[in-house]
């Protein structure tokens, strides 16, 4: 089981279609995924497309938000978002949604465990994503400080049990996946905007964060680049700069 984690080569990702591009062959039978590479929501499935060993079956197209190409929501999603999974002669979308339905519908190993006391804490802290991130980002305008209780709330799920680093104890699940893109980028811009480290008093959540970068699945969607675009991008987004 362990050894499945590294087996993914880092991939040449294809460059990302503007408005001047023209649409992939849809519907062709090929499994695409849409996304956006900075994007954290849709970075929740490419780790999982990664960690199930995926990168053969499911084939990454990059989209430009900044420039969306006008037959991306004519023709793939109509809601104009990311990510979007082409599957099966359908379009799938919503993140948190997406991660289970690969977990379900492929090959690769399982993102949640049998024990119906992490399942249950699992679901808990699904629900609980938009909350965090929503505290966070409100944080974000005023006193930094104010999100502590969010990243409390994740030290004490972080401890409910003890056989693991993860959120689920000993096994990698859909639950990190959901949160490590969005502590990601809050770690990087509380430390380099308001000098706050949010792992400290907080020993579980930096040895969850340590843990999670030694995994390959997750170390190859992580960006170059990727602190200066959230300090730019939070910034100018919250901070008015």
């Amino acid at each position: 089981f362990e050894n499945s984690l590294d087996k993914s080569v880092p991939e040449i990702l294809p460059p990302a279609l503007d408005a001047s591009s023209e649409p992939p062959p849809l519907f062709d039978g090929v499994t695409r995924l849409y996304t956006y590479y900075g994007c954290p929501f849709a970075q929740r499935v490419w780790i999982t497309r990664n960690f199930k060993g995926l990168q053969d079956k499911i084939k990454l197209v990059g989209i430009d938000l900044s420039n969306r190409p006008a037959w991306y929501a004519e023709k793939v999603y109509p809601t104009n978002k990311v990510p979007a999974l082409e599957h099966n002669g359908k379009i799938i979308g919503e993140s948190l949604d997406l991660i289970k339905y690969l977990d379900s519908n492929f090959e690769g190993p399982s993102l949640l465990p049998d024990d119906p006391a992490k399942k249950q804490l699992a679901e808990e802290l699904s629900a609980y994503t938009d909350t965090f991130t929503g505290t966070v980002f409100s944080a974000f305008k005023g006193d930094a400080v104010k999100e502590g209780p969010a990243f409390d709330h994740l030290e004490a799920a972080l401890s409910k049990f003890d056989d693991g680093p993860f959120f689920l104890g000993d096994r990698f699940s859909q639950v990190d996946i959901a949160y490590i893109p969005f502590v990601e980028r809050f770690q990087i811009f509380l430390s380099e905007v308001f000098k706050y480290d949010i792992t400290e008093g907080r020993p579980k959540l930096a040895a969850w964060i340590e843990e999670l970068n030694k995994l390959e699945a997750y170390k190859q969607t992580k960006l170059e680049g990727t602190k200066a675009q959230v300090v730019e991008l939070y910034s100018k987004r919250f901070l008015g700069k």
